[in-house]
């Protein structure tokens, strides 16, 4: 026996006359949004059953409403402060437009009178519907929310940013009295609101910064700062005394700088440290915030963009019984997170592994790390001769920056240990003449150094909004493309410069470029013969390794990044 169709009528009956929604689509559709409690609009978009701006054309010639492109709309012109954040979301709906007693108030479903009444009985003004498409809609809340947030401390009233645990590094102590009356609720969940978003942005530092008129936040995000909020100037102090105590840093000492430390507990099983430093500024304290995620040193080596060959010299070097590895690069060229995922590639319970860093930034489960404290003398030269004592197989030091330090380190290189290590250099061949300037003998070099690392990190197109450019065979060859490549046509892209709602300005993390060079007997010749840096570049390329150039250019052909952001990071070197 057959079912009786559910009868439908107004919208859903326009929808099926107009062709569409089928009646059946229609009758379901209207069945399940009941079911649910959720508007008929709504659950027709996020089902993907009809097209948003189809809707809003017939609900608008079947209530009579007047429909408006809201992306043409004026956001700035929208009153503020008006409607309560936890009403806008509920509703989704959006006061537009305030005339006398008259408010009219963006929906995308007519029928939804509650959100309607509701905004009325908050303001004590008449509230009048104008129909918006659905996710303009939905869009444009989120854009304005945000803004009002960032106006000052928002409207925070979500629990859930009180209440999240926040652990100090190091030992336990009583806040004093001044401690305490910092912990007020706007300022704690303005605090914890921007380190939610700073993690969920993917950042990697935070600035909280006091000038004498303004006082901003801003976010490094791909390598690149963002402003993210500006509250009210005479909150600066107040911020900074709550970060200090978060630290558990000296909050009446103004004139030094501190260094401290944060953790933050997601859920049980994830945890984000943040190192924090201050320093006294002429308007009051600047404080930083470094985000050290775990995560990232546990992402895989496929994951740092290593070109097929390049990750297997890698993996030769990490596997072999002794020597040295070494990373170079600038500051914030990912050289700590390479040596991290090569340590987990060897962190098994058959190796004693030792680490000496400055500061020890992220904790790795069966590895032994320690900080360098050189108040107490404990420097990199007297870490690594302590290692030397404790039976190790492979060695970690954050950086060569002395005579001493390279020494021991090519010591232990050449007595059975494999060393890994850091130094700040532009390129491969940079390393060996730097390190033969600190004195290091061309024949200790030539005999221990097995495999140099020099990186950058380049900002990844969207792959959701990344578009193709043309760019002229002349210009592809002044840029260094060969004829070969030029001919496969590959295609070159840009980032688009507004970005979407699912990246930064075009772009959505960074991937590494690297040049991967191995000691092989021709460059171990030309390091005894004292050749220079230009020498030992034109063999490794004789080689077939890329340099930063080159292999800057190999990501732009496969649409990883664009030219310019390759240009930005490998021109000239």
């Amino acid at each position: 026996m057959a079912t009786e169709p559910v009868p439908i009528s107004g919208l859903a009956r326009r929808l099926v006359d107009e062709g569409i929604l089928d009646a059946e689509a229609a009758a379901k559709a209207s069945e399940e949004a009941r079911k649910q409690g959720a508007p008929f609009v709504s659950y027709l978009v996020q089902n993907g059953l009809a097209e948003p701006r189809a809707i809003a054309g017939s609900a608008s010639e079947e209530f009579g409403v007047p429909l408006i492109d809201l992306s043409s709309f004026d956001l700035d012109s929208i009153p503020r402060d008006l409607v309560k954040d936890k009403l806008i979301r509920q509703h989704n709906a959006l006061p537009l437009i305030r005339r006398g007693v008259r408010l009219f108030v963006a929906v995308s479903d007519p029928t939804n009178l509650q959100a309607l009444d509701e905004i009325k009985f908050q303001t004590g003004v008449n509230t009048e519907p104008i129909l918006v498409e659905e996710d303009k809609l939905s869009a444009v809340i989120e854009q304005f929310l945000s803004a009002q947030e960032d106006d000052g401390l928002g409207d925070l009233d979500d629990d859930a940013l009180e209440d999240l645990d926040m652990e100090a590094f190091g030992e336990d102590t009583d806040d004093d009295d001044e401690g305490s009356n910092i912990d007020e609720t706007p300022i704690v969940r303005f605090v914890n609101k921007m380190l939610l978003d700073a993690i969920k942005m993917g950042a990697s530092d935070i600035h909280f910064e006091p000038y004498e008129r303004s006082y901003r936040v801003r976010f490094r995000t791909d390598g690149i700062l963002h402003e993210a909020s500006h509250p009210p100037t005479n909150l600066g102090t107040r911020l900074a005394a709550r970060l200090k105590v978060m630290s558990e840093l000296d909050i009446s000492e103004r004139r030094l700088p501190q260094d401290g430390r944060i953790k933050m507990k997601l859920s049980k099983t994830r945890a984000i440290d943040f190192r924090v430093n201050t320093l006294p500024t002429l308007w009051g304290e600047k404080i930083v915030l470094r985000i050290l995620d775990p995560s990232s040193a546990k992402m895989g080596i496929d994951a740092l963009g290593f070109e097929e060959d390049q990750k297997e010299l890698l993996m030769e070097a990490l596997f072999r019984p002794q020597g040295m590895i070494l990373v170079t690069g600038p500051t914030g060229s990912g050289k700590t997170v390479t040596l991290y995922t090569g340590l987990n590639i060897l962190n098994t319970a058959e190796r004693n592994i030792s680490t000496a860093e400055d500061p020890v930034e992220i904790n790795l489960d069966g590895i032994n790390q320690v900080h360098v404290n050189y108040r107490v003398g404990l420097d990199f030269a007297k870490a690594l001769r302590a290692f030397l004592r404790q039976d190790p197989d492979v060695v970690m030091v954050g950086e060569i920056r002395d005579l001493e330090t390279a020494e021991i380190a090519i010591k232990a290189a050449q007595t059975g240990h494999l060393v890994l290590s850091t130094l700040h250099t532009n390129s491969a061949a940079e390393t060996l003449t730097r390190l033969r300037n600190m004195g290091i003998p061309a024949f200790n070099l030539a005999t221990s150094v097995d495999l140099i690392i020099a990186q950058r990190l380049a900002r990844r197109l969207c792959n959701h909004c990344k578009s193709i450019i043309d760019v002229p065979k002349e210009t592809l060859l002044a840029e260094g493309f060969t004829e070969d490549e030029i001919d496969t046509e590959f295609e070159v892209f840009e980032a688009k410069s507004d970005g979407c709602d699912k990246c930064n300005n075009g772009y959505k993390g960074r991937v590494g470029i690297y040049e991967v060079v191995k000691i092989t007997p021709e460059l171990s010749r030309i390091i005894m013969e004292d050749g220079n840096s230009i020498q030992l570049a034109e063999k490794a390329a004789e080689h077939g390794y890329n340099n930063l150039r080159r292999s800057g250019l190999q990501k732009v052909i496969q649409g990883v990044t664009s030219l310019a952001e390759a240009n930005r990071k490998t021109t000239g070197h």
